[in-house]
């Protein structure tokens, strides 16, 4: 599945992780710095399978939860329109 930022979205980059804007509406949201790594690789095409696998090895936890929580990441991302299908 690929996956774009609304075309109301930005991003900008912080210490802390990664902020984006609704410009139209005016909301922001915040990631943490894995929630923004989450962000770059699914609009870099890769899928959720492949993502987690990555943070579960970076952060050296289960398979399952890596999994649980890119999920998450990916489902809060959709509720909030930030990304599109």
């Amino acid at each position: 599945m690929s996956v774009r930022l609304h075309p109301d979205v930005v991003t900008t980059d912080t210490d802390d992780g990664t902020v984006l804007l609704n410009e139209r509406t005016g909301r922001y949201w915040q990631l943490n710095a894995t929630g923004g790594q989450v962000l770059r690789q699914l609009l870099d095409g890769h899928a959720a399978p492949r993502i987690a696998a990555e943070v579960a090895a970076r952060h050296h936890i289960d398979h399952q939860r890596a999994e649980r929580d890119v999920a998450a990441v990916i489902e809060q991302l959709h509720a909030a329109r930030l990304v599109i299908a």
